[in-house]
């Protein structure tokens, strides 16, 4: 149900996700502390970052388990129990992230052990519960996916190119002004194909997806 829900977002070509890190949320269990933090991401690089940083402020911790989520179209997604049971932390985790219907996110929480067995039923409550409370701290934003066009022209088609932009509220990321003029626009994805004709109609420049 939660994976159609995100399906269902990803068509109306809109996402959910956080912009800010939130931490610390503490959900205590029979002496053992379980502690949440959330992260945006966009790469696997910045996972690693977040996670070595969360190892090295709790290097005392028992556990540090989590899930994460990239992509807005082809989705990837990765859990880790480190060392509990199987699919006893981790996937709980996960399950709240496909709750809130979010991506580009990572989630951790950190486990501080205090003596006495929880058993898989405790674990996946306490994880599950955790990640819960982060999340529900964190502000969760709606982003559009945007599709990226390089354009090519003469600076004397300058006025009509730029007409286009200003008309449909396009973004320009980049600009290069030589013998050509080189711009690489940001084009919501529902108006990409009509944004993509009107230059095409032009005839004075050329549209290509980057």
């Amino acid at each position: 149900m939660c994976i159609l829900k995100l399906c269902n977002i990803l068509e109306k070509d809109t996402y959910k996700t956080i912009d800010v890190a939130k931490g610390e949320a503490l959900y205590k269990e029979k002496g053992s502390k379980f502690i949440g933090y959330v992260f945006p991401v966009t790469s696997e690089d910045e996972i690693k970052e977040c996670i070595e940083r969360v190892k090295k402020k709790h290097h005392t911790a028992r556990h540090w388990c989590y899930a994460w989520q990239l992509g807005v179209e082809n989705l990837q997604y990765r859990v880790n129990d480190d060392g509990e049971p199987n699919n006893s932390a981790g996937q709980p985790i996960y399950g709240q992230i496909l709750s809130k219907e979010l991506t580009n996110i990572l989630v951790i929480v950190v486990r501080y052990f205090g003596g006495t067995k929880l058993g898989v039923g405790g674990l996946i409550n306490a994880y599950k519960t955790a990640a819960k409370l982060i999340l529900d701290e964190a502000e969760i934003v709606v982003k559009t996916i945007d599709i990226h066009f390089q354009l090519i022209f003469e600076y004397q088609y300058m006025n009509k190119v730029m007409r286009i932009i200003k008309e449909e509220n396009l973004e320009i990321l980049n600009q290069k002004m030589e013998l050509n003029c080189d711009f690489i626009i940001s084009v919501r994805k529902k108006n990409s194909q009509k944004v993509k004709d009107r230059f095409e109609d032009l005839r004075c420049l050329n549209i290509k997806e980057v």
